[in-house]
């Protein structure tokens, strides 16, 4: 408890230097002759943005009560106290702070026990050995009982269908097959965030986020591309409608979508506009009875095997009406099994799509895709003519869901290469020695364990969270800092593997490619940390000094 204790407080002390930096950098931006704007900062927005993801996720870890998982929430602490340190200092230095109160965190004799506790290398090797003798485990977060029998339902699912499945559809590029899809409608894997008065199995009162992070963590531990993101695109899709769509709709449309009939894709990302929604130019033109649709869209995951794609189209031709310019459509498709497809309406529209090669999150496929006097029928907008303009605002609903779940992808990841590193290491033999045994290949575990289980853990609270007002801040701060430990955490259960890792018929060189594009889709790390994470802090940081002034 002591350990947890200092551990407690001085990451509580860096959260409070870092709200210093954070008003500074508000004061700057809001300056007297607006000389300064936050686009001028960037650099200084995106260290604090990460900052506050570190600082956030060990807060998530300390909430752990003791054992080994405590201890590794506290090494974590350490590491990322050390790093969030080095951060502000770099941010005051950026704005001309003295940082004298940084300076006396360093010269703390208090500061220095905390790291020699947590993170020396008799307590990396402790620890190291500590998690390979658990071979991987942690302690599960506490889970009502109808989330752990989904969660253990699918991770049975995982272990006997997909794992046994997942190198052949990577190593030869396939298409998710039937023998994962069929079992996955059975079980009702589309519609757990539709409520059940719509056909899904969702609770109607309260939020289905804890469920889906649960699951989908179990799923993406077998395989991140052919199961891991198999529920994100109907789970957007879902939260769109019930955001708003009209009743007539959802009645419709959510019953089949919780059944995976049809399967759903979500176009949003153009060749010229990734992030940047706001901008998107895809035409969609007014005729009689609907609308047609010219123009292109990219990296849209599943649109081959989908049948139901949601559409983001600029319905206003004014481009100066940016985001309140764009309306959200359902576009209706044939299946195609390949890599390439092309198909024609009897009124003449086209649409076309091919599959990007990738390096890594094979099985799903993300498309290319081009739109041609496409036809689609008023009632395909959502929210139909009270929908017009609000393309925006009712993507976002349903990107916050996907955010966090794209968190629990990436704890799902590290813990499959957590798992994977362990059984290599005690499995390889060094110069008469397991690896396992090793004082660098401990503290290497050590770490690698613990940045998996904070990740973890912060993802669950997030979701614990539902949908209230910070929902959108939490969800960017869990993505940013979980998809990058993915990153790390394979990285390294690569390296234990040495040659070996590097080779195609190891699992980790495919968890390894996989993790990669955690950071990139669903928000890539810099607009989460300059857009929302950076924007959010500084907005509260102005609130702040407005409400003190007042």
């Amino acid at each position: 408890p002591d350990a947890r204790d200092r551990a407690t407080r001085w990451i509580g002390r860096l959260q409070e230097l870092a709200g210093r930096l954070i008003a500074g950098l508000a004061e700057a931006i809001a300056g007297p002759d607006d000389s300064t704007s936050a686009d001028d900062l960037q650099i200084e927005t995106f260290e604090l943005a990460w900052a506050a993801a570190e600082l956030r996720a060990a807060r998530a870890g300390l909430e752990v009560d003791g054992g080994l998982a405590g201890e590794l929430a506290q090494l974590f602490a350490a590491d990322a106290g050390e790093a969030v340190l080095a951060r502000l200092e770099a941010v005051a230095r950026a704005l001309g702070r003295h940082g004298d109160d940084l300076q006396a965190v360093r010269a703390d004799p208090d500061w220095a026990a905390f790291l020699r506790e947590a993170a020396s290398p008799a307590a990396l090797r402790r620890l190291g050995g500590a998690v390979v003798e658990a071979r991987g485990d942690d302690h599960d977060p506490d889970l009502d009982e109808a989330t752990r029998m989904a969660r253990d339902a699918f991770g049975r699912f995982a272990s006997d269908v997909v794992a046994p499945r997942a190198e052949d559809i990577h190593r030869h590029d396939r298409t998710v097959p039937e023998a994962i899809l069929g079992p996955m409608r059975e079980m009702g894997a589309f519609g757990l965030a539709i409520p059940e008065r719509y056909g899904g199995f969702a609770a109607d009162e309260g939020d289905a986020a804890l469920t889906m992070v649960a699951v989908t963590e179990v799923l993406s531990e077998a395989s991140l591309a052919a199961a891991g993101s198999l529920i994100t695109r109907p789970e957007i899709l879902s939260r769109a409608l019930l955001a708003g769509g009209t009743e007539a709709q959802k009645e419709h449309w959510l019953p089949r979508i919780a059944v995976g009939d049809p399967l759903c894709a979500i176009a949003i990302t153009e060749p010229d506009y990734g992030s940047d929604v706001a901008g998107l130019q895809l035409r969609a033109t007014r005729v009689e009875g609907g609308w047609r649709l010219d123009g292109a869209k990219t990296w849209c995951t599943f649109a081959g095997k989908a049948e139901l794609l949601m559409v983001v189209a600029r319905t206003d031709p004014d481009r100066t009406k940016g985001h309140r310019g764009l309306t959200l459509m359902m576009v209706e498709k044939p299946s195609d099994e390949g890599h390439d497809f092309a198909h024609e309406q009897p009124e003449g529209g086209r649409l076309q799509g091919r599959a990007i090669p990738t390096m890594g999150y094979r099985g799903m496929h993300s498309f290319d895709l081009s739109f041609e006097n496409w036809f689609v029928p008023d009632d395909r907008v959502i929210g139909e003519d009270s929908g017009i303009g609000r393309g925006f605002y009712l993507t976002m609903a349903g990107m916050t869901g996907g955010r966090m779940q794209t968190a629990a992808r990436a704890s799902g990841v590290m813990r499959a290469a957590l798992r994977a590193a362990i059984r290599y290491a005690l499995d390889r033999r060094v110069f008469g020695d397991p690896l396992a045994r090793f004082a660098l290949t401990e503290a290497k575990i050590a770490r690698m364990a613990a940045r998996a289980l904070v990740c973890r853990r912060l993802a669950y609270a997030v979701a614990r969270g539902g949908e209230g007002k910070d929902a959108a801040f939490d969800a960017a701060l869990a993505k940013l800092i979980a998809c990058r430990s993915a990153e790390l955490v394979t990285r390294e259960a690569l390296q234990i593997h040495g040659g070996m890792g590097y080779a195609e018929e190891s699992e980790v060189s495919r968890l390894f490619v996989d993790a990669r594009v955690l950071s990139i889709f669903e928000g890539a790390e810099e607009t989460l940390a300059l857009k929302i994470v950076g924007r959010t802090l500084i907005e509260r940081a102005g609130t702040h000094r407005a409400v003190a002034a007042a």
